[in-house]
């Protein structure tokens, strides 16, 4: 442990949920299972309570229990209810089930909020139809409708694609193809962390997957999931708002269940702390962040890998002396908002200069005003101006319920900073 002088006493202790990726990763893995799992420490939010009953609905028997939530798999034997599935506004959900209706019999109809019925499944759809299955979907968005009868495998290529989940999905179902997969990915790739977490949750389950190039994957076909025990980790993403937090108050604040060496992305926006002024120290099962001074000058990060962050680095920028550019983030557009156009228009409404460019922001730090904040009901613009409200007063958030999408108990946990 670094007992470095700079480090303060910490004055506020949080707690996270379990990470909503991982969440639903091992969800739908224990769902095509064989046999049984026990899931702890899993995230219980909207999107894991839309994904978890779209999943009741293919076959899966899952129950909660004091650690977690059991899952009854299905060997891969994806029923028909013929219940249309709504997935509120859980993109992930919407890629993943997608492909894993393919596996089973019949018309299935995929939907959700309206939000959800405006982004892509295009480049996923055309994937499953050349292995076999009936796919429509107007303008390349839900309602998705499935006439399947399982997928064959075999050789896939997607290009410049504008998600990961689509990656994560083929992936995912891929050990119940006929032939397994042999996966490439051409052109543009982003949120490649997220494909990883598929990649480890997908061999924890037993399947058997190999890299054979940089963006090239071969899963075999028949090495299907067993099930097993599986411990969900703290959530990075939610972990951000309280580093946020430390930044901004200049405080020392502990975030427990979590862990530096996280195979999630957003982990990494530790470094990026860094780099800007902040102290950070970790053990197995929580890290801190000291705030200090922000460092000043003209900065530009690339947060490809970790897009969910950049409201949280846009709200930081905002009160650093000098330009940040945050670039290669073009596909937050698709998101639960057009976060690019969001985060412009919120930092504008609260007195900060920013503007979109092609890929990304540029934010020039100043004095934030009173505002009331619009979070075009997406649970991250409305976590990263919240912390903003701590350090001015008369921020306002509105729709402050759009968080339960992933972490119900936030406006608890700030509470104690």
């Amino acid at each position: 442990m670094n007992h470095d002088a700079h480090f303060k006493e910490v004055s506020a202790a949080v707690s996270v949920p379990g990470s909503k990726s991982l969440s639903q990763r091992a969800l739908v893995a224990a769902a095509l299972a064989q046999n049984n799992s026990l899931i702890s420490n899993v995230l219980f939010s909207q999107d894991t309570h839309y994904l978890i009953e779209g999943l009741r609905l293919l076959g899966a028997k899952i129950y909660p229990s004091k650690e977690g939530f059991i899952v009854c798999g299905t060997s891969g034997k994806i029923a028909n209810s013929g219940e249309e599935l709504f997935l509120g506004n859980n993109g992930t959900a919407l890629r993943f089930l997608t492909a894993l209706t393919c596996l089973g019999k019949g018309k299935y109809v995929l939907t959700g909020e309206k939000r959800l019925c405006e982004r892509p499944v295009g480049a996923l759809a055309e994937a499953l139809r050349k292995m076999g299955a009936g796919i429509s979907c107007s303008n390349n968005c839900p309602p998705v409708e499935i006439n399947a009868d399982g997928l064959t495998g075999g050789k896939i290529t997607l290009r410049d694609i504008e998600s990961s989940q689509y990656v994560s999905a083929l992936l995912l179902c891929a050990p119940y193809t006929l032939q397994g997969m042999d996966l490439t990915l051409q052109g543009g790739v982003v949120s490649t962390p997220y494909i990883d977490l598929t990649i480890n949750v997908m061999r924890d389950f037993g399947a058997k997957i190999s890299q054979t190039g940089k963006y090239e994957y071969h899963v075999a076909a028949g090495e299907i999931y067993q099930g097993r025990e599986y411990h969900v980790e703290g959530d990075a993403s939610s972990a951000s708002y309280f580093f946020l937090a430390a930044a901004l108050l200049k405080k020392t604040i502990r975030v427990a269940g979590i862990n530096r060496q996280s195979k999630q992305g957003d982990i990494r926006l530790l470094d990026v702390l860094e780099e800007l002024g902040c102290k950070i120290r970790s053990e197995e099962n929580w890290i801190e962040v000291t705030g200090n001074n922000l460092v000043e000058g003209d900065l530009t990060f690339d947060l490809n890998d970790m897009p969910d962050m950049v409201p949280t680095l846009a709200v930081l920028s905002a009160f650093r002396r000098g330009q940040t550019i945050i670039d290669n983030v073009a596909h937050l557009r698709i998101k639960e908002s057009n976060r690019l156009a969001a985060m412009v228009a919120e930092l504008n409404r609260a007195g900060i200069e920013a503007r979109e460019m092609g890929d990304g922001l540029v934010i020039q730090g100043g004095k934030m005003r009173p505002a009331k904040i619009e979070t075009y009901n997406d649970h991250r613009m409305a976590m990263s101006f919240a912390i903003a409200s701590l350090v001015v007063n008369g921020i306002e958030i509105s729709n402050k319920k759009c968080v339960d999408k992933s972490f119900p108990a936030f406006w608890e946990e700030v509470r104690k900073i």
